[in-house]
């Protein structure tokens, strides 16, 4: 009975690289692999050719198939937008003091002008409407240019101070520091901090008195309560736009103050602005 030869056990080749001595053996990759690979690569090329794939100048191509995924939003934008196109007319067309005497209209306005100042507004006055240093909390009861529905949408509608619409609301805080001497912006200053309620200088307050009421009165009134007409602030109140320390209130009077507000009229609809102005008015700040 002849004996089954033992077969030797045989190193592969090797891809003829060495290092210190070390080879490196050239196994095959597993078929299973191999065949994934190339399936792949055929699922790729199929891919590219049936949906938009290939970048170009202007877009991409766009596929044997035609799909799109922005087509696809599209489609269920303009969906809601045909759904909701009554209530946007009527939004767009009833006196502002109305809206909020519609229930399903106020709603309806309250929702969508949510999403807008998410979208548009928080950048700058917050996620919550509180503002911040040089941006107005729209929640309080402080309003440069008014409070009411018809007075925030006048604001929404041509912003403030910009060069883009002639009907924004302007005004303009002049530089006194080109105008006063450095001891009648200290004295003016602490007439402003006794004014409104804070620690002040008496001596220095009463020559502000006169400096406030020669150069500052025009705007801010003799009482010092602002005037809505030019947006200028009251400074009797605890509520300030910059800051009401002394150091702060010395560079708002010496370099004045410049706010501006893009005019959303070329941005938004007429729905919409309605809407973010009845959401703005409702906040609990709203007259």
């Amino acid at each position: 009975m002849t004996k089954k030869p033992v077969k030797k056990h045989v190193d592969p080749s090797t891809t003829g690289h060495s290092w210190d001595g070390i080879e490196e053996f050239n196994n095959p990759l597993p078929r299973w692999w191999l065949w994934t690979f190339y399936a792949c690569i055929v699922w790729g090329i199929g891919y590219s050719i049936a949906y938009p794939a290939w970048p170009l100048v202007k877009g991409a191509t766009a596929g044997l198939l035609g799909y799109s995924t922005r087509a696809e939003v599209a489609q269920e934008i303009q969906l809601f937008e045909d759904a909701n196109a009554a209530l946007d007319a009527k939004l767009a067309s009833v006196e502002l003091t109305s809206i909020a005497q519609d229930p399903e209209l106020n709603r309806y306005a309250t929702a969508g002008g949510a999403a807008v100042f998410r979208t548009n507004c928080s950048q700058c006055h917050g996620s919550g409407a509180a503002g911040a240093k040089g941006y107005p909390n729209l929640l309080d009861d402080d309003w440069l240019w008014g409070g009411d529905i018809e007075a925030i949408h006048a604001t929404v509608s041509h912003g403030i101070r910009n060069t883009q619409d002639a009907d924004a609301r302007f005004s303009q805080m002049p530089a006194f520091a080109d105008i006063l001497e450095p001891e009648e912006i200290t004295a003016v200053v602490n007439h402003v901090l006794a004014i409104s309620g804070q620690q002040a200088d008496a001596a220095r307050a009463a020559t502000g008195a006169t400096v406030f009421a020669d150069n500052c009165a025009a705007c801010h009134g003799d009482d010092g309560k602002g005037m809505r007409e030019l947006g200028a602030p009251n400074l009797t109140d605890a509520i300030w736009l910059y800051g009401g320390d002394e150091v702060t209130l010395t560079e708002t009077v010496a370099k004045a103050r410049f706010g501006v507000m893009p005019p959303w009229n070329t941005r938004l609809s007429e729905s919409d602005i309605r809407a973010v102005a009845t959401y703005v008015h409702q906040l609990g700040g709203g007259e």
